[in-house]
């Protein structure tokens, strides 16, 4: 029997979901959740917050896998990012690798590289072990819905301890924009920010620049005056801020979305 899977993916529509459930049923005998991401910051800070799920259970509890697609098309890759994965204690992670979506995992659970593998190279030594021709390894590797046809095998081979070969990869720090960035904006308009209170040496009472505007930081939402402004201590991570708006919407009041800089 499998662990429960999670597959987290921007490949979200109904169409997409459906088939994603089914071959996933179809190679561990059980559907998994699926479940839709929106950008490569929203993801990485939810796949980080599904692993730190796994902790605090007053028990040893169960081995989990979670499967996450995020496919940015920028030209690094001949068709894509390729896919890999990490161990999180007894949690198995199948990914993109893409060092922007994996940087909550490297700064706050020690995660330093990622096994990542290439799918011709997969698909031609799992010849082995499956009943995979060459007009479907081609057709498999060549696919521009990997997330579909690739990813699910590798985990099925991966957790068979199939010799899947792969090369392990360090986890670089991300190039990108300096400063503290949304990383999601919630379903009440809470932006997730990607620092906590410590990283910027603030405390109850200090005020926050949010581009022009400086609001006050305080420790629980609860503490925020309603109808204001604020950015407080949130759930996600290890205490990263939020950006809030008590009985209101942060990223409507001040236009902002996941990625910006605050």
């Amino acid at each position: 029997m499998y662990p429960p899977i999670t597959y987290l993916t921007d490949c979200s529509d109904t169409n997409a979901r459906a088939r994603l459930a089914t071959r996933v049923a179809a190679l561990f005998g059980s559907s998994p959740v699926v479940l839709p991401l929106h950008g490569v910051e929203a993801a990485g800070l939810t796949l980080l917050d599904v692993l730190l799920a796994t902790g605090r259970l007053g028990e040893d509890g169960f081995p989990t896998v979670t499967l996450v697609n995020i496919a940015p098309r920028d030209g690094r890759w001949p068709n894509g990012a390729p896919f890999g994965w990490f161990r999180h204690g007894r949690h198995t992670v199948f990914t993109t690798y893409d060092p922007v979506l994996l940087d909550p995992v490297r700064r706050h659970l020690g995660v330093t590289s990622v096994q990542v593998t290439d799918a011709r190279t997969v698909l031609d030594a799992a010849g082995r072990w499956a009943a995979i021709g060459e007009p479907d390894a081609a057709d498999v590797a060549a696919t521009q819905f990997r997330s579909l046809w690739y990813l699910p095998l590798l985990a099925k081979w991966v957790l068979d301890d199939h010799p899947v070969p792969f090369t392990p990869t360090e986890l670089p720090a991300p190039h990108g924009p300096d400063g503290v960035r949304v990383a999601l904006v919630d379903n009440f308009g809470n932006c997730k920010l990607t620092s906590t209170a410590a990283d910027l040496g603030v405390v109850a009472g200090d005020r926050v620049a949010v581009g022009a505007v400086k609001v006050e930081y305080r420790d629980r939402l609860s503490d925020v005056p309603a109808g204001a402004a604020a950015v407080v201590t949130g759930s996600s991570g290890p205490g990263l801020l939020e950006l809030v708006v008590n009985g209101g919407s942060a990223a409507a009041e001040f236009g902002l979305r996941a990625g910006d800089t605050v």
